[in-house]
């Protein structure tokens, strides 16, 4: 039940009447590395909605969330855990947005979060292997599984007729993931992959990869890397040699920096990213564009629902501690309950606090199944004149 009970003290915190109605909650996401032009409006949009939270006043009796940023790397699992692990002894947060990048999420998980109790909610940690990790119940993403995404791209390109492909990723548990996903359900359509092969980030010449890659065929490469990194290296190589011209691409390579750059070279290309459309979709993007925020960047829907979410399971279980957040995600984001909309979390907690239910909707359609994970859409885009066009969601 989503019941709101009497708020508790929250022992962790002290040193003082203002302190004690600080809730710290850390946002950890590559501020450096290889999404470093996607976190900042990431991390401004699960801000946004800490923000919408306290100034409702409706908080636990007027408690205030106080962000507390951490910098994953998105790469770097030693840094990252060092990351998590200040937020937690040294800033005592009680929940964690994100962190970004799957295999430096998969570290916090196991070396930080499970150890000390305190859950965890990716926006855009995809990895299947996530699906299955030793959680003790405490982790949640508000982004689909690669799972899903590799059988959307498969089946995109059957619906374009293209039954033979190349297929490079950067050397990770993303990278891997969504190409043994991808792989997997285009070959069982009867799709052909010429070659498989990894690349790694932060290289100055992918020549040798590429050619690889050209000399076995395709009609198109399909990419599954960074946009800031070894993906748009890779796709700038063969642009340069002539290997391929045109793309399919994963989510880590959708973003304004990539177009920004290759422009009118990438027209013909496309790919699929988490996205939603309908009422939910619409009112984020208007109250992003009130607060200054790039609300049609990749992840920050998920960024503002993961952050709306710890607080009304906080507010669901009527302290603002771990437990109350673990126990709570599930039932705040499903039905039974009134529809709760982006702009709309004042409501929400004044529901709870009137004993009442709330499902929570916000800016993603969120509906959390199995091991609290999204079921998610997909945005299917084309590139034309340089630009992101939507050609349908799946």
């Amino acid at each position: 039940m989503k019941k709101y009970l009497a708020a508790t003290a929250v022992c962790a915190l002290t040193g003082g009447t203002a302190m004690a109605q600080d809730v710290p909650v850390g946002i950890i996401m590559g501020f450096t590395g290889p999404i470093e032009s996607l976190t900042p409006q990431m991390a401004a949009s699960a801000e946004l909605a800490m923000t919408e939270v306290n100034e409702s006043g409706n908080f636990l009796e007027g408690r205030t969330l106080v962000p507390v940023r951490a910098d994953s790397t998105c790469i770097d699992s030693a840094a990252a855990t060092a990351a998590a692990e200040r937020l937690v002894t040294s800033d005592g947060v009680v929940a964690i947005v994100g962190a970004d990048c799957s295999g430096v999420t998969g570290a916090v998980l196991s070396n930080v979060a499970v150890p000390n109790g305190i859950p965890m909610i990716s926006p855009s940690a995809t990895s299947p292997a996530l699906s299955n990790a030793e959680d003790n119940g405490l982790f949640f993403r508000t982004a689909p599984s690669d799972a899903r995404q590799g059988q959307v791209l498969a089946d995109i390109l059957e619906e374009r007729g293209i039954t033979e492909v190349a297929v490079t990723y950067t050397n990770n548990d993303y990278g891997k993931g969504l190409a043994d996903s991808f792989i997997s359900a285009f070959e069982e359509q009867g799709g052909t992959v010429t070659l498989s092969s990894a690349h790694e980030d932060g290289k100055a010449d992918y020549s040798s990869e590429v050619a690889s890659l050209a000399s076995a065929g395709g009609e198109l490469l399909a990419v599954f890397g960074y946009s800031d990194q070894g993906g748009k290296g890779m796709i700038q190589s063969s642009l340069d040699t002539g290997a391929f011209d045109t793309f399919m691409m994963g989510d880590g390579m959708y973003s304004d920096a990539l177009t920004a750059d290759l422009g009118d070279d990438l027209n013909g290309s496309f790919g699929a990213a988490p996205w939603s459309e309908g009422e939910g979709a619409d009112r984020f993007l208007e109250i992003t564009e009130e607060a200054g925020i790039n609300g049609d960047s990749t992840f920050t829907r998920e960024s503002y629902d993961a952050a709306a979410l710890i607080a009304l399971a906080m507010m669901a279980g009527g302290e603002a501690t771990s437990q109350a957040v673990a126990d709570n995600v599930m039932n705040v984001a499903n039905a039974p309950g009134e529809k709760i909309m982006p702009g709309e979390l004042a409501k929400a907690l004044q529901i709870l606090a009137d004993g009442g239910d709330v499902d929570y909707d916000g800016a993603t359609a969120v509906e959390l199944i199995g091991p609290g994970e999204a079921s998610g859409t997909y945005r299917y885009y084309e590139i034309k004149d340089g630009e992101y066009s939507t050609v349908d969601f799946k």
